[in-house]
């Protein structure tokens, strides 16, 4: 009760700041949101504790300020996308070309479409992830995305009004499986985001940034059962606004052997992350636990994806 008690206090608190931030004009916010990255990665000890040993991991070469300077770069990004999110009513056909002042390779998208197997959107927590599903269907893209269910309806309604508010659908994780496959052979389009160690997903090991990281089946596998190849896409914050990168299409390369087949596609996809990160680290969230499963641990995972394909 204590517990339900204390998120209902800090529902309306959430509310009232996401108000008087939405008044604000974007670029005022925007400052904001990078001064609060500061004080955030200042107290929040354990997570810029984790970012920074993360980062030393990952880029041995660079010098102590050097990754200092990304792990606070990192927060700052990551409030700046929650100010976008907040103000994301502001954001229509109109004014999309403000927020999204570059894109490459849009017109792939429509290819994968045209041949009737739909399309799998592969997106990381890299730059402003969120804008993807707020401005595909302003260019005549709507699709579903699969997302994490909050246990708390307040919060969860928060999270999906934002991305349900230009038209994209929602599909949570510990729903069936068939109701992916079936749109998939609709043709629409399926966002996933894969680049994180989620404990109730099925994953493999691939190597990432030099080590073994857990990382989800279910993109190749769904590729694998339905023919829908995977379309890596980034958006990268730049200094007036974003830039959306539309990769080329992954198709799923069967290499014989069912297990050989997801980790082959999987180690594809992940190498072209880390090359995205590699070029602008401060974009991505180091602070996420990314390599805390080690190989030969058990995990508890939901495994009807797998069982299914």
């Amino acid at each position: 009760m204590k517990i339900k008690t204390r998120r209902y206090y800090l529902y309306i608190f959430a509310r009232i700041g996401m108000f008087f931030i939405a008044i604000l004009p974007l670029k005022l916010g925007l400052y904001l949101g990078s001064l609060a990255g500061w004080l955030i990665y200042t107290f929040a000890v354990d997570a810029r504790l984790n970012a920074i040993e993360n980062l030393k991991k990952s880029f041995p070469e660079k010098t102590d300020a050097e990754i200092e300077h990304i792990a606070r770069e990192t927060f700052s990004n990551i409030c700046k996308n929650g100010i976008e999110w907040i103000n994301s009513y502001k954001l229509n056909e109109k004014t999309a070309d403000k927020w999204v002042i570059h894109e490459e390779g849009f017109d792939k998208i429509k290819q994968v479409l045209a041949k009737g197997k739909g399309g799998i959107i592969l997106a990381s927590h890299f730059g402003n992830w969120e804008l993807i599903s707020l401005y595909f269907p302003m260019k005549g893209y709507p699709g579903t995305v699969i997302a994490r269910r909050i246990y708390f309806d307040k919060y969860n309604k928060i999270i999906n009004d934002m991305r349900t508010s230009k038209g994209t659908g929602v599909i949570y994780r510990d729903e069936s499986p068939k109701k992916i496959l079936r749109l998939l052979k609709k043709g629409k389009l399926i966002g996933i985001l894969a680049d994180q160690d989620v404990d109730s997903v099925d994953g493999v090991f691939v190597d990432f940034f030099g080590r073994p990281a857990y990382t989800p089946k279910a993109p190749v596998i769904l590729s694998a059962a339905t023919g829908a190849p995977l379309i890596p896409c980034f958006v990268i914050r730049e200094k007036n606004g974003h830039r959306l990168i539309v990769e080329d299409p992954l198709e799923v390369i069967d290499k014989g052997d069912k297990e050989k087949t997801i980790k082959f596609n999987t180690q594809r996809w992940s190498d072209l992350i880390e090359s995205y990160i590699k070029k602008y680290p401060e974009q991505w969230v180091w602070m996420h636990k990314r390599w805390k499963t080690r190989p030969g641990e058990t995990k508890k995972c939901d495994s009807q994806m797998a069982k299914k394909a």
